[in-house]
């Protein structure tokens, strides 16, 4: 399938490469650099049509329990909704282009618990030890029982 079957539009003459699209779709991130300060800026206006989509779609994607959803629930607590669903349509977007442009590529989920699991649990018993040292505690760690 191409990308106009699937959008109904034609593809944008500089989308070689996912990243090219998501900066025509205007989905990219924007970082606006002054006196070595660094803010991020809107993305743009874009195609609207692409960009309605778009964004339905990580509306729904950031209510399941998947991947994406995760991503936004991770990203909606330091950034706010209107940039969590940007990050997630921009996802989606690159997504969609990696599963038209080559046919042998099957989409997997990497599941809501992939940052989870990427944690090792001793380093990171270890900095909240230190944390709460830090914040005058005197920590002591016990093993829990379980049950059997």
């Amino acid at each position: 399938m191409r990308w106009s079957q699937a959008t109904g539009m034609p593809l944008p003459p500089a989308a070689d490469t996912a990243g090219h699209l998501v900066s025509w779709a205007k989905l990219a991130p924007r970082t606006i650099q002054s006196g070595g300060k660094n803010t991020s800026g809107p993305t743009g206006h874009g195609n609207p049509w692409l960009k309605g989509m778009i964004g339905e779609a990580a509306m729904a994607a950031a209510r399941t329990d998947t991947f994406l959803g995760a991503s936004y629930r991770r990203l909606v607590k330091h950034r706010g909704h209107k940039k969590a669903i940007v990050a997630v349509a921009r996802s989606l977007l690159v997504i969609v282009w990696h599963i038209i442009n080559d046919p042998a590529a099957r989409f997997e989920d990497l599941g809501a618990d992939h940052h989870q699991r990427l944690v090792n649990p001793a380093r990171k018993t270890q900095a909240l030890v230190r944390q709460l040292q830090a914040l005058g505690h005197q920590v002591t760690l016990a093993p829990v029982e379980t049950a059997t």
